[in-house]
């Protein structure tokens, strides 16, 4: 019945950190591999990479460092994104980082040579002001830019799961159409 009052009340609310990857160049956090980003959990994994300007996407895993294009990545969390006058550094810096022979799949450990590891080497080597400060310190890093961005997921996706629990219906709008953020 708490719905009803609603009725005739549309409005949207959109997660204004998820963007898709594919549009420009940017370090993102993915929650897992099979996960939608209104399903994660505090508990579960996050995986984080960065992408070409082209769009393709860099990652490092257990699998070794991997560049590819996935649908997977249209679900995750924008940490920060450069302008595209920096476009011809970015991928001659990923370019350099991607060459070292550390990136290899017998190199991965979960807990010291990691995910984590790539992303913060590559945005020391980029020297991209406070976005390569904050990477010298991994600590550092997830305050002023993990942090907050989960902290704001969070929040959402508690509000989301709030809604679907209260019988609201919640319609999905695909990124690009008229009133998605």
């Amino acid at each position: 019945m708490r719905s009803r009052s609603f009725a005739n009340k549309l409005f949207s609310l959109a997660l204004q950190s998820s963007v898709p990857v594919h549009s420009s160049i940017t370090v993102s956090l993915f929650c897992n591999y099979k996960t939608n980003i209104r399903d994660y959990y505090n508990s579960m994994d996050l995986h984080i990479g960065v992408t070409t300007s082209t769009g393709t996407i860099v990652e490092f895993d257990k699998n070794g460092l991997r560049r590819h294009r996935s649908e997977q990545w249209n679900q995750c969390l924008l940490l920060d994104q450069v302008p595209s006058s920096w476009t011809e550094h970015w991928d001659n810096t990923l370019f350099q980082v991607c060459k070292q022979k550390c990136w290899s799949s017998k190199a991965y450990s979960e807990n010291r040579h990691n995910c984590y590891t790539f992303v913060l080497t590559f945005l020391m080597n980029l020297n991209y002001g406070n976005l390569s400060k904050a990477a010298s310190n991994k600590t550092a890093f997830c305050e002023k830019f993990i942090v907050p961005r989960t902290t704001s997921a969070g929040k959402y996706i508690s509000l989301y799961r709030k809604l679907k629990e209260s019988d609201f219906y919640v319609h999905r709008t695909p990124h690009g159409a008229k009133g998605a953020k």
